[in-house]
């Protein structure tokens, strides 16, 4: 029992200080704009430079996990996510910083690979539970992140944040050091040829990849350029609350939808939840300013809340013998979609203004309901 639990904690304290670092690099935006000297354009490479590295980890990790030494992976995930973080606070030149970034998200990722499959095997009478959880500690650490960001700008230099952030990873690598993993963890198995084949066949995983790809964007948009886009009509102190104010909402709503799926379904949930959406964001997004936009983000964080685990969830039961794999390509697909369009978004706001890139998202949720819409309707004839 001492080891579940001593598990548990590590996986959702890591979980939340990933949570926080991503979500610190668009409240501090400005902060990299004035210390680099770098154009708006170059800006939104901070997206790719932190996805990069930990989808193509999440990926290859999550699909060879029964080929790898896994608690050495744990732990190596934990030493270099709080280690770049380090170098980042320190970094003189941007392309140190987004060269840290990219190891940080390696990091990250071979972590994040196999947490879920870690709570599975910890807890398989209680995977449900545990993994709304695991959700929560992500949302807990994400609200916090352009809290803490704004806390620091106020009182000292934006890179105390990354040093703050990265002595936290300390405390996990020393609990899981010593450690052992449970008997079916090191047993795991990696997925087949064949069924890997099988599995990009099934039209709701495909269905499942597309919308996560769009959600992903959506939330790489918001993520990385909303306390920006804030800044045009709040004071540069308040400007990352706005991030702030949209991430709260995940807490209550990812608790509701968790309930809600059971009775409704995680498909129509979904498109239930996307197509209210479409006009949330582009109140939220493109209509309001100041601080009635706190409280229209809010709204926007209800309706997005509960994508990425309904989708996934759309996944792992259209294949639930290959629950590590579908968290792997779920997994990636979304930070694909966080990488790219921000960096898209950044060359609109170098030519066009800022005011023009926040369009995007809200032409993406459009997509993103019509894809969770045919997914349903293509699970729901099986």
């Amino acid at each position: 029992m001492e080891r579940r639990t001593r598990w548990t904690a590590a996986i959702f304290l890591f979980v939340a200080l990933d949570a926080a670092s991503l979500q610190i690099r668009g409240a501090l935006l400005p902060q990299f704009e004035a210390t680099f000297s770098v154009p708006p354009g170059l800006l939104g490479l901070v997206a790719p430079a932190g996805t990069a590295g930990f989808f193509l980890t999440v990926l290859v990790v999550g699909l060879a996990a029964g080929r790898i030494r896994v608690h050495r992976t744990l732990l190596l995930g934990v030493l270099g996510a709080g280690a770049f973080l380090l170098v980042m606070s320190g970094a003189p030149v941007y392309p140190l910083f987004l060269g840290a970034l990219v190891c940080h998200g390696v990091s990250l990722g071979g972590f994040r690979a196999l947490d879920r499959a870690l709570l599975s095997h910890l807890y398989p009478e209680r995977r449900g539970r545990i993994f709304t959880l695991h959700g929560l500690a992500w949302a807990i650490g994400a609200v916090s992140g352009p809290a803490l960001a704004a806390l620091v700008i106020w009182v000292a230099d934006w890179r105390a944040v990354f040093v703050v952030l990265g002595l936290g990873f300390l405390p996990v690598g020393l609990s899981i050091r010593n450690l052992p993993l449970p008997e079916r963890m090191a047993n795991e198995r990696p997925i087949s040829v064949d069924g890997a084949t099988d599995l990009f066949r099934d039209p709701a995983i495909l269905g499942m990849t597309g919308a996560l790809l769009l959600v992903g964007g959506i939330e790489g948009a918001i993520f990385t350029w909303l306390p920006y886009y804030a800044g045009t009509s709040l004071p540069a102190a308040l400007a990352p609350l706005a991030l702030s104010a949209y991430l709260l909402a995940y807490v209550p709503g990812r608790i509701t939808y968790t309930v809600l799926a059971e009775r409704v379904g995680y498909a129509p949930l979904s498109l239930a939840l996307a197509l209210p959406a479409i006009p949330a964001m582009y109140v939220a997004l493109v209509a309001t300013e100041g601080y009635a936009m706190l409280a229209a983000v809010f709204v926007l964080g209800l309706f997005m809340s509960g994508q990425f685990p309904l989708l996934s969830a759309v996944g792992v039961e259209a294949a639930s013998e290959y629950s590590g794999p579908v968290n792997a390509i779920s997994t990636s697909a979304t930070y694909v979609g966080m990488a790219i369009v921000p960096t898209v978004m950044g060359v609109i706001t170098e030519t066009d203004g800022i005011a023009s890139a926040m369009l995007v998202p809200v032409v993406l949720v459009v997509g993103a309901s019509g894809l969770i819409g045919a997914t349903w309707l293509a699970t729901y004839r099986e």
